[in-house]
């Protein structure tokens, strides 16, 4: 006869209390459960709808900074080159010289024409003077030839004259007063020259014209020196090369300019209902990863990308999909970073645009 357990009364009661334990752990899970899920819900979406704004984002976007093409504004050949490829520059500072012999020359011609107008204006000065001169002594002459004829009609009168005596007399005053009606236009004549307009008083036209082409080969002498318009870096400056000829309007290289970095984000149309300028915007730029930089929506642009194509779509052919357009949206950039943002950088943009 097997053997009887001895404490079977103590085994059930420990099976008892596991069960109860169980069953004490259950009911605590589920009102956990009960309790937590519906909280987490409740609060999840008070979050969304109170502490998390709406967003729209897009990889689209690119960061943009504003290029200066350099082109010389006279015509010559490179004798010197002062930059290299990517080299930060000031304001002023000079990127390359164009030889400057034949705006030299040009100077020198200038000067000649000034000398040789000043030269004529004084040779008129001296012809008024002398004319002034023979224009007394015509109507001197008049005088004379006026005072023989008074004295000679008298005699006539008197018959102590002849009549070829008088016509003489006659002639001679005709004369005298044709020889000073001309005098008198040769000396207007060399005043009008001596004149000066309202455009430039005080300055003959023929010294003030010389001049102005002294100032025009001046003014291209000193652009042979070419400078840079604006702080930022150098690029395509392997253009440049001394003995090169350069043409005026050409571009021969680029300035980057340092300020004036921005993103342009391109957006679907269907993200730009409740985007407005100021939202707020965090840029992330794939060639910094971890870094976050705020910013704001600048402007939204005034077209789609596809109406300022080269070829924009023509949707009028029958066989038309329609297709989401891109708006370009320019975002500007309120931090600072040390990180040079280089124009072109691929970037990921979420702006803030709030609820509806």
């Amino acid at each position: 006869m097997a053997e009887a357990d001895p404490f079977p009364i103590h085994q059930d009661a420990a099976e008892a209390a596991r069960e109860r334990a169980a069953a004490t752990r259950r009911k605590r899970v589920r009102l956990v459960l009960m309790t937590i899920v519906p909280a987490l819900i409740v609060g999840a979406g008070l979050w969304y709808w109170f502490g998390s704004p709406g967003e729209v984002d897009t990889d689209n976007a690119y960061v943009k900074q504003d290029i200066v093409s350099i082109a010389a504004e006279v015509n010559g050949l490179i004798v010197k080159v002062a930059v290299r490829e990517n080299q930060q520059v000031k304001a002023g500072d000079v990127l390359f010289t164009i030889d400057p012999s034949s705006f030299k020359v040009a100077m020198q011609q200038a000067d000649a024409q000034i000398a040789s107008a000043q030269a004529k204006v004084t040779a008129l000065q001296a012809d008024v003077g002398a004319s002034a001169a023979d224009l007394a002594a015509a109507r001197d002459e008049v005088r004379l030839a006026q005072a023989n004829y008074a004295r000679g009609k008298a005699l006539m009168d008197r018959g102590f004259n002849t009549r070829a005596s008088m016509d003489q007399a006659e002639f001679a005053v005709a004369s005298a007063r044709d020889k000073l009606r001309a005098l008198e236009a040769e000396v207007t004549k060399s005043q009008a020259q001596l004149a000066t307009g309202a455009q430039v008083p005080g300055v003959n036209p023929a010294i003030a014209a010389a001049q102005a082409v002294r100032a025009k080969a001046a003014l291209d002498l000193t652009r042979t020196v070419v400078r840079a318009p604006a702080d930022g870096r150098v690029t395509q400056v392997n253009r440049l090369q001394i003995g090169q000829m350069v043409f005026a309007g050409v571009p021969m290289l680029s300035i980057v300019r340092d300020d004036g970095a921005r993103v342009e984000a391109n957006f679907k149309e269907t993200d730009l209902a409740r985007m407005r300028a100021g939202q707020p915007a965090v840029v992330r730029l794939d060639a910094y990863p971890g870094l976050k930089l705020k910013g704001h929506v600048d402007s939204i642009g005034a077209g789609t990308g596809s109406e300022f194509s080269v070829l924009p779509a023509q949707n009028a052919t029958g066989n038309w999909v329609k297709v989401i357009q891109r708006v370009p949206v320019r975002i500007a950039i309120d931090d600072k970073t040390d990180r040079p943002l280089i124009a072109g950088l691929s970037a990921d943009v979420t702006v803030h645009v709030g609820k509806d």
